[in-house]
């Protein structure tokens, strides 16, 4: 189902709420007439500043019961955007404090997880690229934020400065995402951006092709450039979505504990699926872990 499987906090109602009425397609005026109140404090709900009380609950699961119904009319009668590969370029823009290149994710359903659950997840940007040694070093000079402990003398290892950087916390790639402006994915904006709308098992499709991606089976025994495997872009022209590094999620799944999506150069590729789960402690630190941003603008 869409919403959330806990149905004991009242935030998870309010993302519940959010959910449904986007799926369902109903106004605020509808919503606000379905469960009894009005519209001012739908408003109130949906910006976070109430959360709908216990005795709404059995309003809002008839509404979600309509939601799970109206997903699955979605992806039987494929109502939902197609959008195939997009060219490497389209959609892209350029952010303005950190100048990365960024790829539009247009806000749909997609099907998440091994269990390909359906998912709505709003429009982002996220970045093309895992961030790199020569990004990271100019968040260093900017912040004086401690460098990753192989770096010698503060400086990146030479010649691989379009490489993903690594040996990163999650804290370290929070502190980057506020730096420049941004934030982590969580883990269904990183998924939704590696497999598009179609649910495929890899960014280019369902074959196992390790060839398109840096992991295990290739052998070359470390990071590689990040825009070397532009056979494995996915339908968004995001690169390294399977392989190269594991990468920082947002979203926390035991307290300390945070995310990791996408395999590494130290993967097989069945452990680099998009769906696939892994997390970590948020002090963990590795030569295989890195990370990218999004921004939800």
């Amino acid at each position: 189902m869409v919403v959330s499987q806990t149905r004991g906090k009242t935030f998870e109602r309010r993302v519940d709420l959010i959910y449904a009425r986007k799926v369902v397609g109903l106004s605020q005026e509808q919503l606000a007439e379905v469960m009894g109140v009005d519209r001012s404090t739908v408003h109130h709900w949906e910006a976070g500043r109430h959360s709908p009380l216990p005795y709404l609950w059995p309003k809002l699961s008839k509404v979600l019961a309509v939601s799970s119904a109206r997903l699955t009319e979605l992806l039987t009668n494929r109502e939902q955007p197609d959008i195939g590969h997009r060219p490497i370029g389209e959609g892209h823009r350029r952010h303005p404090v950190d100048g990365r290149l960024m790829a539009r994710v247009e806000g749909s359903v997609f099907l998440s997880g091994q269990a390909n659950e359906p998912m709505w997840v709003p429009t982002f940007h996220i970045d093309v690229h895992p961030v790199t040694d020569a990004e990271y070093s100019r968040f260093l000079a900017a912040t004086g934020h401690a460098p990753p402990q192989h770096w010698a003398d503060g400086r990146p290892p030479a010649g691989r400065g379009d490489h993903p950087v690594v040996f990163v916390t999650w804290h370290d790639a929070a502190s980057y995402a506020a730096w420049a402006g941004k934030a982590l994915p969580s883990a269904q904006q990183w998924e939704k951006a590696a497999r598009g709308t179609r649910g495929t098992v890899y960014p280019w499709g369902d074959q196992a092709t390790a060839a398109k991606c840096n992991v295990r089976e290739n052998g070359v025994g470390s990071t590689t450039a990040v825009g070397r495997y532009q056979s494995g872009a996915s339908p968004y022209g995001v690169f390294d979505m399977c392989g190269n590094v594991w990468e920082w999620c947002s979203t926390e799944t035991t307290p300390g504990r945070r995310e990791l999506k996408g395999g590494a150069w130290t993967s097989p590729l069945l452990r680099a699926v998009p769906s696939s789960f892994n997390d970590a402690a948020a002090e963990m630190c590795d030569d295989d872990t890195g990370f990218r941003c999004v921004t939800t603008e």
